[in-house]
């Protein structure tokens, strides 16, 4: 397999999310090729022209999301970002999120619980940081942390980790109930490609703030990761909020097909502008008048 579940033609009428969607039986992320380009563009410099057309399209349906929510619309988009590290989950905000209006986004990183997220059930925090009615949400890292890094660090006894396999999944269920349409995205990075990454934060003065001696740790447990990973898309992608596997390699693919996915969710949530609740024509010859 060299992109995502289905294998159809780059070119294809397919749309990317069926393309791209795991889960629905046993997932070998040994199978996806990190370096793919499953649909679209074809290079960098058509990436990046491509990316930049899908901006217009997206601040506009941002828009009327927003717009829709002053009347009473609850419905919100929550993209959740996963990967190793290195994998562009930072890069894909900066990137991608900044097509919208930062004034209807509302992004997080999880990083360690504080002591006080630690008293409280592991949703506890996630909770508190979705998206409003209208609103954009973005998450670097989310709720799964706590059935990956728990799992390969064993910080959870295996009972613990089964149980909150299914809290995940009744809580998704619970969101998209609520109104709130979840685009759960793990950018599959290879494992060469995040060595030549590491380096070259080593090799460059202006990127060494971003390297952690601790990351070469968690590259050393990396198979455990990646098993890890592939017990989440199998066992978290119900149809309410299935797991896109974007191939991350290519920075500028991982762009373009982050924003297509978005896209093509926004579409069809196809959010409208509210009517006027108040005379139109009333107000307009009051202007005229004055």
């Amino acid at each position: 397999m060299t992109g995502g579940k289905g294998g159809k033609d780059r070119k294809g009428g397919a749309g990317l999310r069926e393309l791209l969607r795991a889960g629905g039986g046993r997932v070998d992320l040994g199978a996806y090729d990190s370096s793919a380009l499953p649909a679209g563009p074809s290079d960098k410099a058509a990436g990046r022209a491509a990316t930049a057309a899908l901006a217009g399209p997206l601040a506009g349906l941002q828009e009327r999301l927003y717009a829709a929510a002053t009347a009473g619309d609850r419905r919100r988009l929550l993209l959740v970002l996963q990967g190793m590290d290195t994998s562009g989950k930072g890069g894909t905000v900066k990137h991608v999120i900044g097509q919208f209006n930062p004034s209807g986004c509302r992004i997080t990183a999880f990083k360690a619980p504080t002591p006080q997220e630690r008293a409280h059930p592991f949703l506890w925090r996630v909770e508190k940081a979705l998206p409003g009615p209208g609103e954009i949400g973005i998450f670097d890292r989310s709720h799964y942390e706590d059935v990956l890094i728990a799992r390969v660090r064993a910080l959870a006894p295996p009972a613990v980790l089964e149980r909150r396999y299914e809290e995940i999944n009744a809580f998704e269920r619970g969101l998209a109930e609520d109104g709130v349409t979840v685009v759960k995205v793990f950018l599959h990075l290879g494992f060469e490609e995040q060595r030549e990454r590491l380096l070259r934060r080593l090799d460059r003065p202006d990127k060494r703030w971003k390297f952690d001696p601790g990351d070469i740790e968690e590259r050393g447990v990396w198979p455990a990761y990646q098993e890890a990973y592939e017990r989440v898309l199998e066992r978290c992608s119900p149809e309410a909020a299935p797991w896109y596997v974007v191939p991350a390699d290519r920075k500028w693919y991982r762009n373009w097909a982050v924003s297509r996915l978005l896209l093509e969710h926004l579409e069809e949530m196809d959010p409208r502008y509210p009517p006027a609740s108040f005379d139109v024509e009333a107000c307009r010859a009051r202007l005229m008048d004055g």
